[in-house]
């Protein structure tokens, strides 16, 4: 078959090739919302089928192949089941609220990559289907003779230099409401009533610790967030929550569990304790940790996470306890500290390379040459703390299960590995991978 044939012959690529979706907007958020599940990964064919495949075809399969390790199901931990259980509960519990009353909001904190902001999204998503579906897709308020639009969930990004005015843009950004000369005070009730009118019950704002509280603009942005609390749920969600000034001195009540976080003299230009309180007492703190590797039971969730990836690696050659055998758990820990968004991309670029030079299995030889490159993600904050912290060593593999491991990970190693000789000259899959499957 001539390069004409096999062109025509090979069916269109079955997985996304478009931008990423931004769900700081109404419509990227409900396309978000609606396809989030709907990717289909590469189909599971022997290696024999695949040699049979044309140069071309064996591209294509190639590059869904690594479509499907950049877009794995996100898996629910142990840490993140909870962090949605009381996410859920706050949601619902405040959705059904038919006056103007304080609505207690919740703070989700956690070090960078370690999916925060899937586990908000993820649950806020589930409750909008089932809101809507309740609902008959619905405003249960709607005024008769208006037009219905219904966004049951919100999904801000916290404006790099967050003023009262950016972060009212930011909302009415997401639906998509005009605000040109606007003032602050018009801003600010343009933006209750589209929280009304679109009958949001959850605002989720994410990379909230953009405010430094020690400026004048961030307190007032603090206090017009705690005014939305009369319409809508607050979900605040950032990194290194309890030191950025939003929350201070906090203590955990023993008996309750809950953080109680006293106020204190404002260090800014604008001290003002009575918004601090009112912050500090009608928001929850929840904490999404890595995984542990201390107990039984902290293994038993490794091993078993670790097996819920393994399940959907897409390599010829991969054994049944490729990622959760012999000393590969241990190892795995160690280079990533048992923060899931690492693990992510280190088995991601792996695969990639795994692919690359034909060996078409996981080893620790192997992930010892992989560089993770936190660089090209999308929607990353840039700034120091939105990335995990890791120092430069190489994983040892000789500890057995079970004991004290090490937490230091590492986000470098040798030279990536060469390109596998006999790879089809219609274009480069690693490229295509980094150009736009990647949704993490």
């Amino acid at each position: 078959m001539n390069a004409d044939n096999d062109i025509h012959a090979t069916p269109p690529a079955p997985f996304p090739a478009g931008p990423v979706i931004d769900r700081a907007t109404l419509e990227g958020w409900t396309q978000w919302r609606l396809t989030r599940r709907d990717f289909v990964p590469a189909a599971r064919i022997t290696l024999g089928e695949y040699n049979k495949m044309s140069p071309r075809q064996r591209w294509i399969h190639d590059l869904h192949r690594m479509a499907t390790h950049s877009n794995l199901p996100i898996q629910e931990t142990p840490m993140s089941a909870a962090v949605s259980d009381v996410l859920r509960r706050r949601i619902q519990c405040n959705a059904v609220k038919g006056t103007e009353r304080t609505r207690p909001g919740l703070m989700v904190n956690g070090g960078g990559f370690q999916g925060k902001t899937e586990t908000v999204c993820e649950t806020a998503a589930d409750f909008e289907d089932n809101w809507l579906a309740a609902h008959a897709s619905l405003n249960p308020d709607a005024v008769p003779g208006t037009r219905d639009l219904v966004a049951p969930v919100a999904y801000v990004q916290t404006p790099v230099t967050a003023k009262p005015i950016s972060t009212c843009q930011a909302i009415l950004d997401f639906y998509g409401e005009d605000y040109k000369n606007m003032r602050l005070g018009e801003l600010t009730r343009t933006v209750r009533r589209a929280l009304k009118e679109h009958a949001t019950k959850v605002l989720v704002l994410d990379d909230i610790t953009r405010l430094k509280m020690h400026r004048e603009a961030d307190q007032d942005v603090l206090d017009f967030i705690r005014d939305l609390m009369n319409i809508t749920v607050a979900i605040l969600v950032g990194v290194g929550i309890p030191k950025s000034g939003l929350l201070r001195e906090g203590r955990q009540d023993p008996q309750t569990g809950e953080w109680v976080f006293p106020p204190v003299r404002d260090k800014g230009k604008s001290p003002n304790d009575d918004a601090a309180t009112q912050t500090e007492r009608r928001f929850k703190l929840v904490n999404l940790d890595p995984f542990r590797y201390d107990t039984p039971e902290d293994i038993a969730a490794w091993l078993k996470h670790l097996s819920g990836i393994q399940t959907q690696l897409r390599l010829f050659r991969a054994e049944e306890d490729m990622l959760t055998g012999g000393t590969m758990p241990e190892y795995l820990f160690r280079r990533t500290g048992g923060i899931v968004g690492l693990l992510g991309c280190l088995i991601e670029e792996a695969c990639m390379a795994a692919i690359d030079t034909g060996k078409e299995r996981l080893t620790p030889e192997l992930l010892d040459e992989v560089d993770i490159d936190l660089s090209n993600i999308p929607n990353r904050d840039p700034r120091p703390g939105s990335s995990p912290t890791c120092r430069h060593s190489q994983p040892s593999r000789s500890r057995p299960r079970g004991t004290e491991a090490a937490t230091p990970c590492s986000t470098t190693g040798a030279l990536a590995p060469q390109r596998r000789a006999d790879r089809p000259a219609h274009g480069s899959s690693s490229s295509a991978t980094q150009s736009g499957f990647a949704t993490r």
